[in-house]
């Protein structure tokens, strides 16, 4: 049935707005618009890989804890913990515009090229998409490395996905120094 063409010819039904006022029915109009305006709320797809709300909690608190442990990591220069928390894949950005792959990261640590005295984090948030995380805060650092003191206050983006195992894993890092007003790259 479905090749059979159909030779019927059949006009589109349009109705005016102000047909339905001049006919008493107002009540159509209205119920119209109302349709228009909340068929796409009640109709709309649900999001596909949204978080239930307590498991965002729970994910939540892991990814403060992982953050936390990072931290220690990097102050404590702890290259186990920060090779157990980075992707095999892990990829950074670094303040200057590098790229910094997993082994370039624990070799800087590991050989004393990159040292952090201080690392204070505020404004944290975290944002879940489905199985990965993304995380933006602002951090004080103190520190050097092989280009000299690299100190001061930068924003960052860190990048989680639950692998297959179950566990959160680091896989993207960007920092961005903040300037303040007036001052120079």
């Amino acid at each position: 049935l479905a090749e059979l063409p159909c030779v019927t010819p059949m006009q589109a039904a349009t109705i005016h707005p102000s047909h339905l006022i001049r006919h008493g029915k107002p009540y159509m109009l209205i119920f119209l618009l109302a349709l228009g305006v909340c068929a796409p709320m009640v109709f709309a797809a649900p999001q596909k890989g949204a978080m239930p709300k307590g498991q965002r909690h729970e994910s939540r608190r892991e990814i403060d804890q992982l953050e936390e442990a990072w931290r220690n990591a990097v102050l404590k220069a702890d290259i186990a913990a920060m090779s157990a928390l980075l992707a095999d894949d892990y990829m950074a950005i670094t303040p200057n515009g590098t790229l910094q792959t997993k082994e370039q990261a624990l070799a800087n640590m590991r050989s004393g090229a990159t040292r952090i005295a201080s690392l204070e984090v505020t404004d944290r948030r975290v944002r879940f998409y489905g199985t990965t995380a993304l995380v933006t805060s602002r951090a004080d650092v103190s520190g050097k490395n092989a280009m000299g003191d690299f100190s001061g206050t930068f924003r960052y983006t860190r990048v989680y996905v639950r692998n297959a195992e179950g566990k959160w894993k680091i896989v993207s890092f960007e920092a961005n120094r903040v300037r303040e007003a007036g001052e120079r790259k």
